[in-house]
C-alpha cells in the first residue's frame, strides 16, 4: 500500500491523530475509499481508508473463474446506493483523513472529512444520517464522534431513510449482468445512440470495464482505433508494464474511473466492445493520442465513427514532439543530413523500372529507389517456358518500356532527389533472397516527378501501406491520383489490349549464329546500339533496335587490362587498372545510343569493331586516358594513327599503364630471343595451400608484412563497424570478407552462390576454398580492396612431374606435399608458362632440396618430359631419380614399370 499522499504524520494511532490530504480515487463500498496523493513524474502512491464505527452493505462479488462450483454474490441491500452517494460526492475530489486505527494486516480506520481540513463535512456521519450505514455494533457513544453518530442513525430511523425506510430493500439490489449473449446483437441496438455508463475498471489506458445503465451490464470496453501500452503477464502471475503503461492508466484513471460517462457502442471483438468513451471534458481516445500514451491501430480504427483523420492527426501531433511512447521516434529521414535528405546527382544506369543509380557530387555511386511503385510484374501462373530462362527486361510485359521512358528520361542527366525513407537491410530466409538496405526517394527532373510520370502512362504501379506506416513517398497522393488516371485512361499495364511482345534474340557466345550475322554487320557500316552492360573496359553487351538482338562486343584496336574472371577449376585475378577501365567505360558508354562498326568476330561468337559516341571513338579514348595499349591488329585501321598518338602521349605521361614505362632499345631485346640456358632466379615465398590436383598457392615473403598490416587495420575497422549479418548478398565473382573457422575475417571472392546457405568462396590471400552460409560474409570495405593490396596468393604447379591420375597414388603424393612443405618457407623459380597456371620448381628454404625431384625419388610421381633444350639438364637428373624409384620399387613402382601395358588404361604416357 501507498505511503501517505501528502503530510507526514505517523498511520499507527498516535493519541492526537495526525490530519492527512489527499485526492478520492475511487469508492470501493459505501465504508471504504481509495486516496492517492498528487502525480510527481508519475503516477501517485494510493492508500486505503476504511470509516472508522460503521458498516455498509457489500457489494456484488462475482465468482473466480478458478473456482467452477462457487456462485457470484448479489449486492447486500443498500450497498449500491451508499456506493453510489459516496461516488457522486467524493471521485476527484479533496478530502483530508485522520487514522485512529491500523490492524496487524495494515488495513487502515479512520475518519474522512470532504474538504482540506476536519470543518468540513464528516463522511461517516453524512452515511449515516441517509440511512446508507449503521454504527458498527457494540459501539458505545463514549467520545463525541461516537455520539454524534448516535444521533444521526437515531434521527434517519425517526424519518425513515435509506435502510430504515419500509421494506426489505431489495429494489436496491442490481441485477448485474457479466455476460452478453449475442455481443453482435446488442452493439447493433445501440449503434451510434450513446449509452450512459459508469466506469468501474481501468484495465490499462485504453481498455476499461463499464457498468451500462440501467441495465446494469458489466462490459468490457476497448477504445476503437487506438492501442495504449499494455500490462504484460508473466508466468508467475505477476504483471509486467510496459513503458509508459502506467502513466496511460493512471491518466485515463483520473479523468474516467467512476465518472458518469456515455459510450457510443461501435463494434464488438469476442464479448469485449469496441467504443469511443465521451466525457463533459472531452473525448479520451484522441487525448491520449495527443498526449502520446496510444498508437493508431489499423484493425479497429474503420469502425471509429467520428473521423479517422482526426486520430491520424493527433498521434502526429505527439509524433512531431516526441511526446512519451513516441521520445524516441524517428521520423523516416530524421537521421540524416540535410545534404543527404535532398541533393541534385547524374543518373549513370536504370536498374529495371524502379532504381536508379546516381553518381554524387562526392564521386560515389548511389542506388536510389523510387518511392512506394512497383514495376511490372509476372502476375499469377505466367506461360513463361520453364526451359528457358526468364528475362525481367523483354520477359515481363511493360517492364522493356518502362525502363527505356527512364533511361531516354534520365540517363546522363542531373536529377534533384529527395529522400523519403530508408528501408532497412533484411536478412535472407529459406523463400526469400537478403535485401540490403534501400534508399526510397522521389526523383524530379525539371520539375516533373519521374515516379508519378511513370504511373500516369500505366508503366508502374502504387504500393498499398498500412495506415499507421509513414515510410512512404512524399507525394504519395499524387501517385494515387496518377494511378486512377491511367487506370481510367487504360494506359500500359491497365491496358485491355494486347501486352508488346519483345522477341530479342541473344546471339552472345552463339558461333554458327555470330558468323550468319557477320556479313549483315559487316556491310551495314555504322548501326544504331544501346549499351545494355559492361563486363570490362573493352568488353560490352549490346542491343541493335534495329536487328533486335543482343550481341557481345569487343574494342578492336586496344589492349585492356584483363578484369578477374572464373574459369573452370581455376580463378584469374584482374590486372591492375582493369577495374578503372571498366569504370571509365561505363561512365561513357553504359545505356547510352552510340554507333558501332563491325569488322570482324573471334572464335566465341564475340564481334569485334569500333564504337562511336558523340563523334568519339572509345578505344582511342581509352588509350588516351592510360587505360590501354595499341594492339598491332590495329595497323590495319583507318584510326591507327590516332591510336599511335594517343599511346604516345599517355607514354609521356607515365601514368596507369604506364607508369613504369621504360624505352627499351633494340639491341638490349635481341640476345634474349635468342636465350637458350635455363633461367634459375629462386625467390622466397611462403606456401600456404596444396591442392587435390597438386597444385599449391604462395605468399610473396617481401610482401608478407604488408598483408599482416592490412589485415590487422582491416579486422579493427570490422570489429568498430561488424557488418549486419545476412544484409550482404552474394554475387559470383564479387569481392568479399568471409568469417573462418578461427573466427576471424579475411579477404576473400564469391565462385558460386547455390543458396544463401551453401555460397562457395576463395580466400584471395591464402589458396583455400570453403562451403559457408551468407551470414558469414559481408562487403569488403573500399579500404581493404584489391586495389590497396593486390591478391596475396599465386597459383603454381610443379614443373617437370605428371601428377598420378589415379585417385590412392594423387592422395599419397599431396600427402607428402602437404607434410614437407604446406606452411613453410621455399624458394621458387618459374620454368615455363602454360594456359592454366606457371609451372615452377621448388627448393626447401634450408637444404636447397627441390621438392619436386624429392616426389620422384620417392617413386610418388613420374617425369614430363619436355624438349626445351634448356631443360634437358634438369630433366636427366629427374629421370635419374625416376630410374632409382623404378629400381627399388616405390609406390608407383611397387609392381614394376606398369607403363608399357596401362599406360592408355592409367593416363600416363612415357
Amino acid at each position: 500500500m501507498a505511503s501517505s499522499a501528502q503530510s507526514g504524520g505517523s498511520s499507527g494511532g498516535p493519541a492526537v491523530p495526525t490530519v492527512q490530504r489527499g485526492i478520492v480515487k475511487m469508492v470501493l463500498s459505501g465504508c471504504a475509499i481509495i486516496v492517492r496523493g498528487q502525480p510527481r513524474g508519475g503516477p501517485p502512491p494510493e492508500r486505503q481508508i476504511n470509516l472508522s464505527n460503521i458498516r455498509a452493505g457489500n457489494l456484488a462479488r462475482r465468482a473466480a473463474a478458478t473456482q467452477p462450483d462457487a456462485k457470484d454474490t448479489p449486492d447486500e441491500p443498500w450497498a449500491f446506493p451508499a456506493r453510489e452517494f459516496l461516488r457522486k460526492k467524493l471521485i476527484g475530489k479533496e478530502v483530508c483523513f485522520t487514522i485512529e486505527n491500523k490492524t496487524p494486516q495494515g488495513r487502515e480506520y479512520g475518519m474522512i472529512y470532504l474538504g482540506k481540513d476536519t470543518n468540513g463535512e464528516n463522511i461517516a456521519e453524512s452515511l449515516v444520517a441517509e440511512g446508507l450505514a449503521t454504527r458498527r455494533e457494540g459501539m458505545r457513544a463514549n467520545n463525541p464522534e461516537q455520539s454524534r453518530l448516535s444521533e444521526c442513525e437515531e434521527q434517519a430511523k425517526a424519518a425513515k431513510k435509506g435502510m430504515w425506510s419500509e421494506g426489505n430493500g431489495s429494489h436496491t439490489i442490481r441485477d448485474l449482468k457479466y455476460t452478453i449473449e449475442n455481443p453482435r446483437h446488442f452493439v447493433d441496438s445501440h449503434h451510434q445512440k450513446p449509452v450512459n455508463a459508469i466506469i468501474e475498471h481501468v484495465r490499462d489506458g485504453s481498455v476499461v470495464r463499464a457498468l451500462l445503465l440501467p441495465d446494469y451490464y458489466l462490459v468490457t470496453v476497448m477504445l476503437s482505433g487506438i492501442k495504449c501500452p499494455t500490462f504484460r503477464r508473466e508466468a508467475d502471475g505477476s504483471e509486467t508494464p510496459e513503458p509508459f503503461a502506467a502513466e496511460a492508466k493512471f491518466f485515463t484513471e483520473s479523468r474516467l474511473l467512476q465518472r458518469d460517462v456515455q459510450i457510443i457502442l461501435e463494434s464488438c471483438h469476442n464479448q469485449n466492445v469496441l467504443g469511443t468513451i465521451l466525457h463533459p471534458n472531452g473525448n479520451i481516445t484522441e487525448l491520449l493520442l495527443k498526449e502520446g500514451f496510444a498508437r493508431c491501430v489499423d484493425w479497429s480504427i474503420a469502425v471509429y465513427t467520428r473521423g479517422a483523420e482526426k486520430l491520424r492527426a493527433a498521434e502526429r501531433f505527439a509524433k512531431e514532439r516526441r511526446l512519451r511512447i513516441w521520445r524516441d521516434y524517428v521520423a523516416p529521414t530524421a537521421n540524416l543530413d540535410q545534404k543527404d535528405k535532398q541533393f541534385v546527382a547524374k543518373v549513370m544506369q536504370v536498374l529495371n523500372a524502379d532504381a536508379i543509380v546516381v553518381k554524387l557530387n562526392s564521386g560515389d555511386y548511389k542506388t536510389i529507389h523510387l518511392s512506394s511503385i512497383r514495376p511490372p510484374r509476372l502476375e499469377g501462373e505466367n506461360t513463361q517456358d520453364k526451359n528457358k530462362k526468364l528475362r525481367p527486361l523483354y520477359d515481363i510485359p511493360y517492364m522493356f518500356e518502362a525502363r527505356e521512358f527512364l533511361r531516354k528520361k534520365l540517363i546522363g542527366k542531373k536529377v534533384n532527389v529527395t529522400v523519403d525513407y530508408i528501408r532497412p537491410a533484411s536478412p535472407a530466409t529459406e523463400t526469400v533472397p537478403a535485401f540490403s538496405e534501400r534508399t526510397c526517394a522521389t526523383v524530379t527532373i525539371g520539375g516533373i516527378n519521374i515516379a508519378e510520370a511513370l504511373v500516369s502512362k500505366g508503366l508502374a504501379t502504387v504500393i498499398r501501406y498500412r495506415q499507421d506506416d509513414d515510410q512512404r513517398s512524399s507525394h504519395y497522393d499524387e501517385l494515387l491520383a496518377a494511378e486512377a488516371r491511367a487506370i481510367k485512361n487504360g494506359k500500359g499495364l491497365h491496358s485491355k489490349k494486347e501486352v508488346p511482345i519483345h522477341r530479342v534474340a541473344d546471339i552472345s557466345g552463339d558461333t554458327q549464329k555470330a558468323k550468319q550475322f557477320l556479313p549483315f554487320l559487316q556491310r551495314a557500316g555504322r548501326s544504331e546500339a544501346v549499351v545494355e552492360y559492361v563486363f570490362s573496359g573493352s568488353r560490352l553487351k549490346l542491343y541493335l533496335p534495329k536487328e533486335t538482338c543482343l550481341i557481345t562486343f569487343l574494342l578492336a584496336g586496344i589492349e585492356c587490362p584483363r578484369g578477374a574472371r572464373n574459369l573452370p577449376g581455376l580463378v584469374q585475378e584482374g590486372e591492375p587498372f582493369s577495374e578503372e577501365a571498366t569504370l571509365f567505360t561505363k561512365e561513357l558508354v553504359l545505356q547510352r545510343e552510340v554507333e558501332v562498326e563491325v569488322e570482324s568476330m573471334d572464335k566465341a561468337g564475340n564481334f569485334i569493331g569500333w564504337l562511336h559516341m558523340d563523334g568519339a571513338n572509345l578505344s582511342v579514348l581509352l588509350v588516351e586516358h592510360a587505360l590501354s595499349k595499341v594492339h598491332f591488329t590495329a595497323e590495319r585501321s583507318t584510326y591507327y594513327k590516332s591510336l599511335l598518338s594517343a599511346e604516345e602521349a599517355a607514354k609521356q605521361k607515365k601514368e596507369k599503364v604506364w607508369a613504369h614505362y621504360e624505352e627499351q632499345p633494340v639491341e638490349e631485346v635481341m640476345p634474349m630471343l635468342e636465350e637458350k640456358e635455363r633461367s634459375a632466379s629462386y625467390k622466397p615465398v611462403f606456401v600456404t595451400e596444396i591442392t587435390d590436383d597438386l597444385h599449391f598457392y604462395v605468399q610473396d615473403v617481401e610482401t608478407g608484412t604488408q598483408l599482416e598490416k592490412l589485415m590487422e587495420n582491416m579486422r579493427n575497422d570490422i570489429s568498430s563497424h561488424p557488418p549486419v549479418e545476412g544484409s550482404y548478398a552474394p554475387r559470383r565473382g564479387e569481392f568479399c570478407i568471409a568469417k573462418f573457422v578461427d573466427g576471424e575475417w579475411y579477404r576473400a571472392r564469391v565462385e558460386k552462390v547455390e543458396s544463401p546457405a551453401k555460397v562457395h568462396v576463395f580466400y584471395i590471400d591464402y589458396g583455400n576454398r570453403e562451403i559457408l552460409p551468407s551470414t558469414r560474409l559481408g562487403t569488403l570495405p573500399p579500404a581493404f580492396s584489391t586495389r590497396v593490396l593486390p591478391a596475396q596468393a599465386t597459383e603454381y604447379a610443379f614443373a617437370f612431374i605428371q601428377v598420378p591420375q589415379d585417385e590412392d597414388a594423387r592422395t599419397d603424393a599431396v600427402d607428402s606435399v602437404v607434410r614437407d612443405i604446406q606452411n613453410t618457407q621455399c624458394l621458387l623459380n618459374v620454368e615455363h608458362l602454360s594456359a592454366g597456371c606457371p609451372h615452377v620448381t621448388l627448393q626447401f628454404a634450408d637444404s636447397k632440396g627441390d621438392v619436386g625431384l624429392g616426389l620422384v625419388k620417392e617413386g610418388l610421381v613420374m617425369v614430363e618430359v619436355r624438349k626445351e633444350k634448356q631443360f634437358q639438364k634438369v630433366i636427366t637428373e629427374y629421370l635419374n631419380a625416376q630410374e632409382s624409384a623404378k629400381s627399388a620399387r616405390l609406390n608407383l613402382w611397387r609392381y614394376g614399370d606398369f607403363r608399357a601395358d596401362d599406360a592408355d588404361e592409367f593416363g600416363y604416357s612415357r
